[in-house]
């Protein structure tokens, strides 16, 4: 769990490149008390903002992604790399992001990225606790910050 005490504070946890995309969604009040992560799309449906922090780190990490194919629900399934989840296409996909002017990466995620919501849903339906698997979630996003984007985490302030 962690706590955004400003809109600022927010903002200051993406990428400087990310940071001109980012739109709060309508009605965003601070301080915001975020359990696991933070995840919303944009009016337009283009992009999707994701906030967590990384297991040991102090500051929360942000990434702007950008949805750049959009499936039909006639199509295969996949799987979302993070939670594991499957559904049609227009449910999990390619979600990228640019690493610097001339490279982008992508992760095939859940199109909404409510991982989260996904994985206690099943959680309830075993009987089990989620905290493992949100644990498992937290990692594998910092795991795509930290690889595929060079994001380094760091336990001081």
């Amino acid at each position: 769990m962690f706590r955004i005490e400003t809109e600022k504070e927010l903002l200051s946890a993406f990428r400087s490149r990310d940071r001109k995309f980012v739109e709060l969604p309508k009605g965003t009040r601070v301080p915001l008390f975020i359990r696991d992560y933070l995840a919303w799309v944009d009016p337009y449906g283009v992009r999707v903002f994701l906030v967590f922090t990384a297991p040991g780190a102090q500051r929360p990490t942000g990434i702007a992604f950008r949805r750049d194919q959009q499936g039909d629900k006639t199509s295969a399934t996949g799987v979302c790399d993070w939670c594991r989840a499957a559904g049609a296409s227009d449910q999990i996909g390619l979600l990228t992001t640019d690493v610097d002017s001339k490279r982008r990466v992508g992760v095939n995620v859940c199109l909404d990225l409510r991982c989260g919501e996904k994985l206690e849903a099943a959680a309830n339906l075993s009987g089990r606790s989620v905290l493992d698997d949100n644990r498992q979630l937290i990692e594998r996003m910092a795991r795509f910050a930290s690889e595929a984007l060079g994001i380094e985490f760091s336990s001081d302030a």
